[in-house]
């Protein structure tokens, strides 16, 4: 399947990707899924995982979609804080 997320601001990858891992406690962004799903005790592994339930997914990407979305709140809450 095709990705169809696009970032609108290409040079914040990087940044974006040292977020992922930090929510996901890692130090690979790429590892990051591998991380959340065996934190909820889902079986993901490397390559095609269509044995996985839409609920089991929903919940591997929750993870580091969530934990992104509440540390992105708490830095702007941060910097609003210090102004």
């Amino acid at each position: 399947m095709a990705r169809r997320n696009k970032i609108l601001v290409p040079q914040a990858r990087e940044s974006l990707d040292q977020l992922k891992a930090k929510v996901a406690g890692t130090s690979n962004p790429n590892n990051a899924k591998f991380e959340a799903a065996k934190e909820a005790g889902i079986p993901l592994k490397q390559g095609y995982n269509g044995q996985l339930t839409s609920e089991q997914a929903g919940k591997i990407g929750g993870r580091i979609g969530g934990g992104m979305v509440r540390e992105m709140i708490k830095m702007a809450q941060e910097k609003m804080k210090n102004k």
